[in-house]
């Protein structure tokens, strides 16, 4: 049995990709897909802009696949996600001095303003592309329906333009910032005492 299927067995609940993706006890509850949304000219409109502005980037170094589809979003990463480990921290260090994503974004939200796009920094090297209220607290939805009385939300980009701001911050939820895994156990082992 591959990994995801233990994983849908093990979760009542499990949600990929902000939950636009989403399963309840191991059956698919909801799906949907960004290229659907946006079509495929404006997609192509999208993408030509984005590889046009990544090629007039000078960073430390570049790499393979600098734009990724997932099911609900579009993954846009300048310096290429095959870039190694080192090359990645190199990258994160050089985006906080120069701010690669910040003005990336800033670009991106004036050429395509008219399409409802939210742009969201996370990780190291790469911010995500999406329509608005496809953010983190999509999933939000199905577990309404089930009246639950806390949902806690653990995240580390929860400051305002992270792409955990918005579930963070949503009154449905109880948000912890957290700073690693280890961060995150060590959260969960004071709330459940």
């Amino acid at each position: 049995m591959g990994g995801s299927e233990e994983v849908l067995k093990k979760y009542d609940y499990v949600f990929a990709e902000n939950g636009l993706i989403a399963y309840k006890d191991g059956k698919s509850i909801g799906c949907q897909s960004i290229q659907e949304h946006m079509g495929e000219e404006t997609l192509q409109t999208f993408i030509n802009f984005a590889l046009g502005y990544m090629s007039q980037l000078k960073l430390p170094v570049k790499r393979g696949t600098f734009i990724e589809f997932r099911t609900g979003l579009i993954n846009v990463c300048p310096v290429g996600r095959s870039c190694s480990q080192v090359e990645r921290e190199q990258f994160f260090e050089y985006d906080k001095e120069h701010k690669i994503r910040e003005n990336f974004v800033k670009a991106l939200e004036e050429k395509f303003s008219d399409l409802g796009l939210v742009y969201s920094i996370g990780g190291q090297i790469s911010f995500d592309v999406f329509p608005k209220g496809w953010d983190k607290t999509y999933c939000l939805q199905y577990l309404e329906k089930e009246m639950f009385e806390e949902i806690h939300f653990f995240g580390d980009k929860t400051d305002p333009g992270g792409n955990d701001y918005q579930i963070f911050t949503d009154p449905r939820t109880i948000g912890h910032k957290v700073t690693s895994p280890a961060d995150t156990v060590n959260q969960l082992k004071q709330l459940l005492k």
